[in-house]
């Protein structure tokens, strides 16, 4: 017997993702003379051995078939860097405002960012209307820094306590008041 899956709601489910935070990266290369990015929300490790990590284009971006062809560079942005993300998503600043940093390397990068991993392509996938592309770490730089957050469309900060323990508001702080006050 055949079971056919129902219609599935797509606004819903990307609602529903849109409540998981996630950091901010754009994704940078050079193909011939051109220096491009995009910006990534879906970025993560895949293993430490050999070093890949993995980041997800949709199949209709202008990127999404320059991954395959060459290195690129996978840039976390800091959270001063807004302005830089809404640009690689397709809201431009003034050229001369893009913080480029080696821009005449086979490996451009961004500057004043938390950090970067320049990477070989390894692999790449279907996932549906996306691609999924598993890129070999080559390389990496952790300047350090607070990251850019993306949350519910949304740009939120971290909390404003850098001196707060690592177990803050979590149910591991034995710090008691912090749940009584969060009531």
């Amino acid at each position: 017997m055949t079971t056919i899956a129902p219609a599935f709601d797509r606004a819903r489910l990307r609602t529903f993702l849109g409540h998981f935070t996630t950091g901010v990266t754009v994704v940078t290369y050079r193909r011939g003379p051109e220096v491009r990015g995009a910006t990534v929300n879906a970025f993560t490790s895949v293993s430490l051995d050999p070093p890949l990590v993995l980041v997800s284009l949709d199949r209709r971006s202008r990127s999404v078939k320059q991954l395959d062809s060459g290195p690129f560079v996978v840039n976390i942005l800091a959270e001063d860097q807004q302005d830089v993300a809404m640009h690689f998503a397709g809201k431009p600043l003034a050229d001369d405002e893009v913080p480029w940093v080696d821009l005449e390397s086979p490996v451009p990068r961004l500057g004043g960012t938390v950090g970067h991993v320049e990477c070989t392509p390894w692999r790449a996938y279907d996932g549906g209307d996306h691609v999924l592309h598993v890129g070999e770490v080559t390389g990496l730089d952790l300047a350090g820094g607070r990251p850019l957050l993306f949350f519910g469309g949304e740009f939120p900060r971290l909390a404003e306590d850098p001196e707060a323990p690592h177990w803050s508001w979590s149910l591991d702080d034995p710090t008691p008041q912090r749940w009584e006050a969060g009531k």
